[in-house]
């Protein structure tokens, strides 16, 4: 692959999950019955850092959940053999509460629809909104975020690489073109 942009740095992700905190704090009119759950594993720090900027900002430390989907990708036998399978994470009832699904990259709706069916195995929320860090198009199935950090039209032959510091000892949004 080949780089072709730096999309994003560190101060840039930081600007936009500081916006995304403050706008599902007005969409939800506050923080009552709101928890947050990272699709993993890039979405886990992202819901991390999101949740953090909700108590900095109404001082309330909101429940936090990591989803492993693995076994709800519809193209399981496409990716891998034997799907690799992380735990799940979520010690807190989801059942009656507005879930913030969150994750790094939008692409074909895929992940969203597999994490969607995850989170139905464990209880019925209120609401499911979703907030992402890029949003690049080319959707197959009809799904669009709630709250989005950038929105970033890409051709097919482009890939997105979110660098986060728990993966890749650095913060980034870089665009690449496969070769």
């Amino acid at each position: 692959m080949e780089l072709k942009a730096i999309l994003m740095d560190e101060p840039s992700i930081g600007r936009s999950l500081t916006r995304i905190a403050h706008e599902i704090i007005e969409r939800n009119q506050g923080t009552k019955n709101l928890a947050i759950i990272g699709i993993k594993s890039r979405g886990v720090p992202l819901a991390k850092i999101i949740a953090e900027n909700i108590k900095a900002i109404e001082n309330i430390e909101l429940s936090v959940g990591e989803l492993d989907i693995n076994l709800y990708r519809d193209d399981l036998t496409q990716a891998h053999e034997l799907p690799e399978v992380n735990e799940t994470k979520i010690d807190f009832d989801i059942t009656g509460k507005n879930i913030v699904l969150v994750d790094d990259v939008l692409f074909t709706g895929r992940t969203v629809r597999a994490a969607i069916e995850a989170l139905f195995k464990l209880g019925r929320p209120a609401s499911i909104q979703l907030a992402i860090l890029c949003d690049r198009g080319h959707r197959e199935l009809p799904f669009r975020p709630d709250y989005v950090g950038k929105n970033v039209p890409t051709s097919l032959t482009e890939h997105i690489c979110v660098e986060l510091p728990e993966y890749d000892n650095n913060t980034s949004v870089k665009l690449y073109k496969i070769k």
